[in-house]
């Protein structure tokens, strides 16, 4: 006899959700910015040279590379817009994402060779470093695409220096590394100084036949005794002193597969380099998911297409989460913890691909009677209260026990304010949350479907939470901002009106600056901005956030730090135990 454990708890999950009304006006807004965002990407990925033209010179493109590298249909691009110093190529010249490599899910970074032979340009080196970051977090291997001639000259000052400039991936290769989390590159073309460390710092390295790595390139070979200015002399005097270097650049294959044995393998075509990157990767443990599954896989028992009529693009509009968890989790399947209690967030455990994530989420709606330090209130969903973050904290605490991945479905005005709520230690409760999620140790992704505002945003499982959040997502619906631009411009203008008025000033161009920082706010807080300032790691269609959600629940299963034994679990015994105190 064969079968899964406990199937009294995890086959026979109760499941969630309701119909839901086909509404086109709805769906219509929401593909109408997920189709801006597309066209960003494609302008993105097109910007620099033409596949033609690298082709042309017997290469491939990065993305041709990664294409060839991934299995089909595993590819979960990230911050394929993130450009936070607006470069004119609408991106950091780096394509990077999560996708299956025979079987096993890895981290991998693609030099786009398409943009001046990849140099490091600014933003580059943070968005590696949140490409390590997540293979650190999901301890999954990182793998390099490598094609990077250095630090763009020109632009020295925003990329070389810094906490977290060029030389701190380097840095986080060792970490990894000393984590037992391999790192596997494949080098092409020319890689000198910023390009060079980034090729000698990974664990296994691979190699084009005409690829390189140095410590310093053709130029700066040739330049290294410069009178602190250019005349005539000394610029033919860099002619002269680069000729030959240009042709065989230092740091060859000649040398690092011939003289130093640094490149383990080299290979006369990319797709040899991609060859040797899998047969490497194929050598590295992991687990059969099978060993931590404790159902067979199923698709929601809702379409996810349906996602499109649910979550209303008007963010004053309600909707129902467990609809939503009923379109993105295994069979519709879900197990709540202490249902009724913190009735604004939803906690309990979850099926992806038929493994155990916890999930939290913002319940949306109205809640009579409720928070009950406010006696006749009515709270509103998406806010924080005393008995919701009580709750999460336990929850988090309890999957931190049970070493349960998280996914936080975020959609929230903030915490609740005045007075009454700081009696109520809703100040200290929120830190407690931060506290609780940051000794988890607990891998952590999170989605914000349409607001993340405040300091809910990041006690909600959000990106700030560094040793957790292995990455976040946005929608066509996201908002991300400290509050509404309303409420901004009301904060910092009332004083400055209120003297006006007093005075007998014409109030107009102060509510001109107003207006206008509404409309800022407004733009800022816009899916497309998030993305380019890094606030979501991605921008996904809707029905793409479970794909997300199985690459990250297969990623934490691949390698788990540490297990805990399904009969061991408190959580699911606290559900039920809790659902029968209740009867």
């Amino acid at each position: 006899m064969s079968g899964y454990s406990m199937p009294c708890y995890f086959q026979n999950m109760p499941t969630v959700g309701k119909p839901v009304r086909a509404n086109g006006e709805n769906a219509a807004e929401l593909r109408q910015v997920e189709e801006e965002i597309h066209a960003k990407i494609v302008d993105a990925l097109s910007a620099g040279k033409s596949d033609e033209d690298i082709n042309a010179k017997g290469q491939m493109t990065a993305m041709q590379r990664v294409s060839m590298l991934v299995d089909s249909g595993t590819w979960c691009p990230l911050n394929s817009l993130y450009n936070p110093e607006g470069n004119k190529t609408g991106s950091t010249s780096i394509i990077k994402g999560l996708g299956r490599v025979n079987g096993k899910w890895c981290c991998i970074v693609a030099s786009d060779n398409k943009k001046h032979a990849g140099t490091w340009v600014p933003g580059q080196a943070d968005n590696l470093l949140r490409g390590s970051d997540t293979a650190k977090r999901l301890r999954i291997p990182l793998v390099y695409l490598l094609n990077c001639a250095g630090v763009e000259l020109d632009v020295q000052e925003k990329v070389f220096p810094n906490r977290r400039g060029g030389g701190t991936p380097f840095y986080r290769n060792s970490e990894l590394n000393q984590m037992g989390i391999p790192v596997i590159v494949g080098i092409y073309g020319t890689n000198p100084a910023g390009g060079g460390y980034h090729s000698i710092s990974p664990t296994i390295l691979i190699a084009h036949e005409k690829g390189n790595m140095a410590v310093g390139g053709a130029g700066i070979v040739g330049g290294m005794n410069p009178k602190g200015y250019v005349d005539m002399e000394g610029a033919l005097a860099l002619v002269e002193g680069t000729k030959g270097l240009r042709a065989d650049p230092p740091g060859s294959v000649s040398i690092h597969h011939g003289e130093t044995g640094f490149f383990r393998e080299v290979y006369s075509e990319d797709e040899g380099v991609i060859a040797g990157i899998k047969k490497f990767l194929d050598m590295l443990p992991s687990y059969d998911l099978e060993f931590f599954r404790v159902d067979t896989p199923k698709s929601p028992a809702s379409s996810e297409m349906e996602l499109y009529d649910l979550i209303p693009m008007n963010k004053k509009r309600p909707y129902d989460m467990y609809s939503v968890i009923a379109r993105l989790f295994d069979g519709s399947g879900f197990m709540e913890y202490k249902k009724g209690y913190g009735p604004e967030m939803i906690t309990g455990i979850a099926k992806v691909d038929g493994l155990l994530v916890g999930v939290v989420a913002n319940q949306q709606g109205v809640f009579p009677n409720y928070p009950e330090y406010k006696p006749g209130s009515i709270g509103a969903g998406g806010k924080l209260y005393r008995q919701g973050l009580i709750k999460m904290n336990e929850f988090v605490t309890l999957c931190s026990r049970d070493r349960l991945p998280i996914v936080w479905l975020q959609d929230t005005t903030g915490i609740d304010v005045g007075d009454d709520a700081e009696k109520a230690e809703l100040l200290g409760l929120g830190q407690s949350l931060i506290y609780s999620i940051q000794s988890s140790k607990m891998p952590m992704m999170e989605i914000t479907l349409r607001r993340g505002t405040a300091a809910a945003h990041y006690v909600l499982g959000g990106p700030q939470g560094n040793d957790n959040n292995a990455f976040s997502l946005g929608t066509a619906a996201t908002e991300i901002n400290v509050m509404n631009g309303e409420t901004a411009a009301a904060a910092m203008f009332t004083g400055k009106l209120a003297r006006e008025h007093k005075a007998g000033k014409d109030l107009q161009p102060t509510i001109d600056k107003m207006n206008e920082l509404i409309n800022d706010y407004n733009e800022k807080s816009k899916p497309l901005y998030c993305a380019q300032a890094g606030y979501v790691d991605e921008i996904v269609d809707m029905p793409m956030m479970r794909n997300y959600i199985v690459a990250f629940a297969d990623s934490v299963y691949q390698n788990p730090e540490g297990i805990c034994p399904f009969h061991q679990m408190l959580l699911p015994r606290t559900i039920r135990d809790f659902e029968t105190y209740q009867k």
